[in-house]
């Protein structure tokens, strides 16, 4: 396993990769830290027969996301991914869409073990990461340092992996597309996060802004993401780890 890969040639969003990777019709699929639930929608309303739990540990993300009627097959829950609240081999398939880096470090290896235990013998962990490069990477570092939060999420899925916990099944490297169509959007959605308290004074703000506004033309600020999927598989064994 690697952290980061030298050159990464494609670009695309991440839906290529995770329909490539996964087969979702008929499965029950857990998402782990669902945020908004755009990512949520399009998977509970593509295929067939898609029984989807969001789980989102943020109050005000949650209470928004009750608020959606038209996703029937698609329950919310409040809770994190170190105590889901589902039955042991309940699972076929996980997904954690650049959430395990905001798992606080201490309750990382928790997290593996819930999700292993979640999920049915042969079932799959879809986990999807930001690389600490990039960009976009170089104006969110300016308030919001992610370094050792991603190194720390990257050794987890390592020591899982090296511990038997799950096995890799193929780990994937991709550019993906990040369109804002001014400041105010990316101060809205990234600096203003409900997940997050980045407090940023005066000179700070305007250091971003600038940064930031060198990246819009005609048709907002384009940027790709660089991220690394690690598609594990809970073993066959139905045998229970601490």
């Amino acid at each position: 396993m690697k952290i980061t890969a030298k050159q990464i040639n494609v670009n695309c969003p991440e839906s290529e990769i995770y329909n490539r990777l996964l087969s979702l019709d008929g499965k029950h699929i857990l998402e782990l830290g669902c945020g908004s639930a755009e990512i949520t929608r399009d998977i509970a309303s593509a295929g067939v027969d898609r029984k989807v739990t969001a789980l989102e540990v943020d109050d005000i993300a949650h209470e928004k996301n009750l608020q959606i009627t038209d996703l029937p097959n698609v329950t919310f829950v409040l809770a994190g991914a170190e105590d889901i609240p589902l039955k042991d081999e309940s699972v076929d398939v996980v997904l954690m869409f650049k959430s395990l880096h905001h798992v606080p470090p201490g309750l990382m290896d928790q997290s593996m073990h819930e999700i292993r235990r979640v999920l049915k013998p042969g079932g799959l962990a879809y986990i999807s990461e930001p690389i600490f490069a990039g960009e976009f990477n170089e104006i969110l570092r300016l308030f919001h340092d992610e370094q050792k939060v991603r190194e720390a999420a990257f050794n987890t899925l390592k020591k899982a992996v090296d511990e038997g916990l799950f096995k890799l099944v193929e780990e994937v490297f991709f550019n993906s597309p990040r369109k804002y169509e001014n400041f105010s959007e990316f101060e809205n959605n990234t600096i203003k996060a409900t997940h997050s308290d980045h407090k940023l004074d005066e000179d700070l703000f305007k250091l971003v802004k600038q940064r930031f506004e060198e990246h819009v033309g005609d048709d907002g600020a384009h940027f790709l993401m660089p991220m690394r999927v690690d598609l594990l598989q809970r073993p066959q064994s139905s045998g229970r780890r601490g």
